[in-house]
């Protein structure tokens, strides 16, 4: 039987781990903004492909209806015959309508002023205008000045 030799086994000091511990606070303080940023695209992608999938619905609702819903009815139109219109064959999006990724509803007027009817989200911040992530995401084309 072979004798087993007893392994020298040696702690990390105190110094070690310290050391450990700020390189990784540096790696996480420098990783950390590339991720929130990330997350703001996105939320912003989100939202532009929820417009997509809302401006679909509303299509559908026309080729069945006739006309988009009016400002009155808003999206709850594509949920539910509001208008108790014989033609509506909905829903047109399920299982409810979307909120924006920020957490707020997402604003219809109809007739619009951009087109015949408008289709945004306020951004970030839920206020009109701003930019990066509280920039107004539409269903529109904005003209440069």
């Amino acid at each position: 039987m072979k004798k087993f030799r007893k392994m020298n086994r040696r702690n990390f000091t105190l110094t070690e781990l310290m050391v450990v511990i700020v390189i990784l606070v540096m790696l996480a303080s420098f990783a950390a903004p590339m991720v929130f940023k990330h997350i703001k695209n996105a939320r912003i992608s989100t939202a532009k492909t929820q417009l997509k999938l809302l401006e679909q619905a509303l299509n559908d609702y026309k080729l069945d209806t006739g006309k988009y819903p009016d400002g009155d009815e808003g999206l709850q139109a594509l949920m539910e015959n509001v208008s108790d219109n014989e033609k509506w064959d909905g829903p047109y999006i399920k299982p409810a309508v979307p909120k924006d990724p920020w957490g707020n509803d997402y604003n219809y007027v109809c007739p619009g002023e951009h087109g015949e009817y408008d289709l945004y989200s306020f951004g970030a911040d839920g206020a009109e205008g701003g930019e990066g992530e509280n920039a107004d995401i539409v269903n529109w084309v904005e003209e440069e000045d």
